[in-house]
């Protein structure tokens, strides 16, 4: 299944941008409705039926449009993308209803999930190809997926508080599709692996303030994004280096009280301009090896008080969800380095979280995100199945 999943992946990827197949600036089903202030958080403003992945998939897939609310405390329009397979749910209970985030990692929506799996064919759907196979899984079981572009409209990569009402505000408007079939006694869970785990995480933050009206039997998180400025220095200069820029230009753009913009020189300047719409993937071809010191005249940006406390901001552990965790980091993470995994989980544990946590034994930030996702497909399948967490913390 996997296999012939990742070898759709490079079909999908191949071909050409789809003349019929606007950006999301350009598309009018983004367009902000009138009266937003007017409607709940997680209302539907607008719905279409897809073809997912522009393919003739066994699969039932709608957009959605829904109201949600960002850091600042406006009301938006996102955009959710929904999903259920052809086959009917017959086990106990209504069928499950899973939130999954990809890994966004961008600065712009021509890299959001909606227009990837809506079938858009250029290198900004790289992202959402990637976990294709894990999408299929969940539906393989015969789950329901909801997929929300939770960055938003302005592309807010890191913004936690933003990322995680999006995600929530997401599972409020499926559950209210009706297309979608979910019903009172469906059960919730949400995966999310690397960028992906990040909002995930900050939504079972918020949960208990923003959303007390959802309920998750279980959630899944990998490869997490903790201690955001040991990422960055971990890439930088390295292959990969334009992680590091991507961290910088989102921080500077997102939190302008933070003073970081005020440090760059005019290269810096110039390349928060020229990168303003890209993709992670964009960023890390167009800044191999790279050091984000060329891009101010104040030694160690990326130790410079303006950075860290704008990445202080964003990070994780702050409050501990009161849901069933199940995470997994590799060891030898050669992204985000395990020390600040590790920390997380020390930190959620000290508050009161009920978590199963892996050290997982597999190389890679990549390769454990492949490897360890049964267990965590497992761990989810047991909770929809009603089945007992052990309580506190297990670290292994």
């Amino acid at each position: 299944m996997i296999g012939a999943v990742l070898l759709l992946a490079a079909i999908v990827v191949a071909p050409g941008t789809r003349a019929d197949m606007p950006y999301p600036d350009d598309d009018p089903f983004y367009a902000v409705p009138a009266g937003l202030d007017g409607d709940p958080a997680g209302a539907v403003l607008n719905s279409r039926p897809i073809s997912v992945l522009g393919l003739p998939l066994p699969v039932m897939g709608w957009q959605l449009q829904y109201r949600t609310t960002d850091s600042a405390g406006a009301a938006i329009a996102d955009m959710a993308t929904v999903m259920v397979p052809a086959t009917p749910w017959l086990a106990p209970g209504g069928r499950p209803l899973l939130s999954y985030q990809i890994a966004e990692d961008s600065l712009g929506t021509r890299c959001a999930p909606s227009f990837a799996l809506r079938g858009g064919r250029d290198f900004s759907i790289v992202n959402t190809v990637l976990d294709v196979p894990f999408l299929a899984e969940a539906m393989r079981r015969g789950w329901a997926v909801v997929v929300s572009d939770y960055e938003g409209p302005r592309s807010r990569f890191f913004d936690g508080v933003n990322s995680g009402r999006a995600v929530l505000d997401g599972v409020r408007a499926a559950k209210s599709f009706v297309p979608l079939g979910i019903t009172a006694d469906s059960p919730l869970g949400a995966f999310g692996y690397s960028g992906g785990a990040f909002a995930t995480l900050w939504a079972m933050q918020l949960r208990a303030s923003y959303a007390p009206d959802l309920m998750f039997a279980g959630v899944t998180s990998g490869g997490v994004p903790a201690d955001i400025p040991a990422i960055a220095r971990g890439v930088d200069g390295g292959y990969q280096a334009g992680l590091a820029v991507l961290i910088l230009i989102a921080l500077a753009r997102d939190d302008p009280g933070s003073g970081l913009a005020a440090t760059l020189n005019d290269q810096g300047r110039a390349l928060m301009a020229q990168e303003a719409t890209s993709c992670g993937g964009d960023l890390v071809l167009h800044h191999l090896f790279r050091h984000v010191d060329q891009y101010s005249d104040t030694p160690d940006l990326l130790g410079q008080p303006a950075f860290e406390r704008a990445a202080r901001q964003q990070e994780l552990g702050g409050w501990a969800p009161d849901v069933p965790l199940y995470l997994y980091h590799s060891n030898a993470d050669d992204v985000v380095p395990v020390a600040g995994f590790s920390a997380l989980v020390d930190r959620y544990c000290a508050l009161g979280a009920n978590l199963t946590a892996i050290h997982s034994a597999v190389a890679g930030h990549n390769p454990a995100a492949i490897v360890e996702s049964w267990g965590a497909m497992n761990f989810l399948a047991d909770r929809f199945a009603g089945r007992p967490v052990v309580p506190g913390c297990t670290v292994r």
